[in-house]
């Protein structure tokens, strides 16, 4: 009875930050722009399948494709015992499961330890890659700090998982030939079946229950403690990467998003229409593209929140490579810690950041305003390296578009402030005047005539 307060008591605690945190991600996703993506709905469920429950990009890259699937199909299968850990913690049994599944119990429960062990074996493997081969996409510098530490902690927490199954698996093994009568019949387990007798074996009674409720309350609190630990990390993933894969575009590459604006302002140019339309209303200047999150679509800090940190977009960015400051990883990383920025403030009231043309008592996402931009994140310099190639977009396992933000932001660098690099504004001026990106002396349709 007290074990099944405590259990109530602390999953209580544990979910009701976790809800709060999730809550905080949410409002922060939104505080993009609306766009409605619900077209082709069945396509995007066959997306789902292939690409975030499937792994399908991830086999590009075979090996650590592989190891990343011990770890995610054991966390997958894992929830099986998870769950029976949650029945039993509520109702006072012991493996609730067990007496009613027979042989198909001991399947599952062994499958869960084998892939345990693989999954250890991956993460060894992923914490030497990170660490002892420094492979090159892990060391840039984006990934200095926090970054890194994080990346380290969920591997650790990963041991501490598979450490608290067999020391609850190992110890119980035990206890059912001591005390069958509490201790119902697991049938022989693939690892603990030899591993508990040989490591806890010699242990009393009395050490043997302390290990299988250790075991059983270090698993059930990694748990609790990851859920919580999830909005504060990259591996936010593990749950943002379905309905990023869901709603992705299903464009093709490299279409861009128009702007009737500009367009119609072309066409008049050409002489395609007759008249221009304007969009504008009461002489107001419209603003084109985006300067901060609240002016990118909702989607694209879906996408920052979504990302894994693997850094396959940086690795496969021409730019990068050719020693340019651009890294697409980099770029949805500041996204996202500008949302977090801005959510930050607004979860404090920080009333100085209102916005006085606004008003206001409490700040919201609707009167923000502490200054800054985007662009205090990202440099003028890496949105210019990028070539619009979609490399990164291709090689992203979660269907990430690091290329949408990088275009909103050089349309609001060159429509709406009317800047840019040097070397485009001749081929700006060009295209303006004469309808051509090279500065030629007369008309481009000149040529029409003489033929």
């Amino acid at each position: 009875m007290l074990q099944s307060l405590l259990f109530l008591l602390v999953v209580a605690v544990a979910g009701f930050f976790a809800f709060r945190s999730f809550r905080r991600i949410y409002r922060n996703i939104h505080f993009g722009k609306p766009e409605a993506i619900n077209e082709d709905a069945a396509q995007r469920r066959k997306n789902v399948l292939l690409v975030a429950f499937g792994q399908k990009k991830m086999f590009k890259q075979w090996l650590p494709a592989v190891l990343h699937l011990f770890i995610y199909v054991a966390f997958v299968i894992t929830q099986i015992e998870l769950l029976e850990i949650f029945i039993d913690g509520l109702t006072g049994n012991h493996r609730i499961f067990a007496p009613y599944l027979g042989g198909f119990y001991t399947f599952v429960i062994g499958f869960i330890e084998v892939l345990s062990v693989l999954a250890f074996v991956a993460t060894v493997t992923f914490l030497a890659r990170r660490n002892l081969l420094k492979i090159p996409r892990f060391t840039k510098p984006e990934l200095e700090g926090w970054p890194r530490l994080d990346a380290n902690l969920i591997l650790f927490g990963e041991i501490i998982l598979i450490t608290g199954i067999f020391c609850m698996n190992g110890a119980d093994v035990v206890l059912q030939k001591i005390r069958p009568e509490h201790y119902p019949d697991t049938g022989f387990l693939a690892i603990s079946g030899w591993l508990g007798p040989l490591l806890f074996g010699g242990l009393s009674e009395g050490a043997l229950v302390g290990v299988e409720r250790f075991g059983w309350w270090l698993h059930l609190l990694t748990v609790l403690a990851f859920l919580n630990y999830l909005p504060y990390s990259k591996h936010l993933h593990i749950m943002l990467a379905f309905p990023n894969v869901y709603f992705s575009c299903l464009k093709p590459r490299g279409e861009m998003d128009n702007m009737p604006v500009i367009m119609n302002e072309v066409k008049g140019m050409m002489g395609l229409v007759q008249e221009t339309e304007n969009t504008s209303e009461g002489g107001d200047v419209p603003e084109f593209g985006a300067k901060d999150v609240f002016d990118l679509s909702w989607k694209t800090v879906l996408d920052a929140y979504t990302c894994t940190e693997c850094g396959r977009c940086t690795e496969a960015c021409p730019a990068n490579i050719t020693g340019k400051k651009l890294s697409p990883r980099k770029i949805m990383m500041d996204i996202r810690d500008r949302a977090e920025e801005i959510g930050r403030n607004i979860d404090t009231n920080n009333t100085k950041l209102i916005s006085p043309e606004k008003g206001g008592e409490v700040l919201t996402a609707e009167n923000y305003a502490d200054g800054k931009s985007l662009f205090d994140y990202i440099s003028r310099e890496e949105i210019h390296a990028c070539t619009t190639c979609n490399a990164c977009v291709e090689a992203c396992p979660v269907l990430i578009n690091p290329v949408v933000p990088i275009l909103e932001l050089r349309r609001y660098e060159i429509l709406t402030e009317a800047t840019g690099p040097q070397e485009w504004v001749p081929m700006f001026t060009s295209v303006e005047n004469s309808g051509a990106v090279w500065q030629m002396p007369v008309s481009r349709d000149a040529w029409t005539q003489e033929a």
